[in-house]
């Protein structure tokens, strides 16, 4: 299956017009800002008379996005804000409650930290943050966490500090690669079902891959690989976890509850590794495998599709070439 990216000359506006309807996993764009950049163009967005007509075209074009998703579809929009008359606008505030306004659940309010940007001329602090929203149309949107942290830290939680990135292109203003990346991976399924469109699900398992952030690891896979134990020990520990001993024993809900073979299995494996027993609880979960689709059972699979409507210099479909997923790019005049 190709990832090649699709590009199309067009209108943000009419996205719904140009692409089939019910086939988009994700879209992640930045739309102009109001009243930054004149891109010289008669149908931009960005030059509206005030903010309220602004938000109000912005909006529309957002929702009339929506007949294109499919049920477990995200939008991320970047959207930064503007100065007028010496005041901060609130242009991300009033994009928020508007699409709230019109229905669309709002899953994460993610703010995007830099550590530099353009200078202010203005007599406040350097604005230092833009807003990441992520949008859907149903309360439980696909969320890729374990793809997610695979690259990135997920304490960090909806605060993602992304450097700036000087423009290279003839575009204005493209955002860094690293943001539609973490979009991506944590919104775009790695692969859906041809014949329904459904995200697979993934199986998650502990093997013996231990936390290479804990210093006892190391010496616990020495341990473990003198010791002669087996897959069925490892399931063991599994079962009975790091809390199954002394008083956590006595009030952890489900701890001892195991089978007579489990506890054996783990009493084996105790004895074995004594006070490195623990470490094998604290293994990285791993990628299995992909379910079949629960509705299609053994229907094909194929890479989630990317949306970008206000495409510009084309980053988030490099980020999704990268990541293996299928893309489509639209803007008024393409120039990837």
């Amino acid at each position: 299956m190709t990832t090649t990216p699709v590009v199309l000359p067009g209108n943000a506006r009419d996205a719904a017009k140009l692409i089939a309807l019910g086939s988009v996993d994700v879209i992640v764009t930045s739309p102009p800002y109001w009243q930054k950049r004149d891109y010289g163009h008669p149908e931009q967005l960005g030059w509206e008379r005030d903010p309220q007509e602004f938000i109000k075209e912005l909006v529309t074009t957002v929702h009339g996005w929506r007949p294109l998703l499919k049920p477990h579809a995200s939008v991320f929009v970047n959207l930064g804000d503007s100065i007028r008359d010496g005041e901060v606008v609130g242009i991300p505030r009033m994009f928020e409650t508007e699409m709230i306004r019109r229905g669309w659940h709002l899953i994460s309010h993610i703010v995007w930290a830099k550590r530099s940007g353009i200078p202010n001329p203005h007599a406040r602090l350097a604005q230092r943050h833009e807003a990441i929203f992520q949008f859907a149309r149903s309360q439980r949107p696909f969320m890729d966490t374990f793809a997610y942290a695979q690259e990135f830290d997920l304490s960090e939680g909806n605060v993602w500090h992304i450097k700036s990135v000087r423009s290279r292109t003839a575009h204005l203003a493209p955002f860094p690669a690293e943001l539609p990346r973490r979009a991506l991976r944590l919104g775009c399924p790695e692969c859906v079902c041809v014949s329904c469109g459904a995200a697979l699900s993934r199986v998650i398992e502990r093997g013996l891959e231990l936390d290479p952030q804990r210093k006892q690891s190391k010496r616990a896979r020495e341990i473990w690989e003198a010791s002669g134990l087996t897959e069925g020990h490892l399931r063991a520990i599994r079962a009975t976890g790091s809390g199954d001993v002394g008083k956590t024993l006595q009030y952890q809900n489900g701890s001892g509850r195991n089978s007579a073979e489990v506890q054996r299995l783990a009493a084996e494996a105790k004895e074995k590794l004594n006070g490195y027993f623990r470490e094998f609880t604290f293994a990285l979960p791993q990628h299995v495998r992909f379910d079949p689709c629960p509705q299609c059972g053994g229907a094909e699979s194929r890479p989630g599709l990317v949306l970008d409507p206000f495409m510009g210099s084309g980053t988030t479909m490099k980020a999704a070439e990268s990541l293996g997923r299928r893309s489509i790019g639209i803007d008024l005049r393409p120039m990837f």
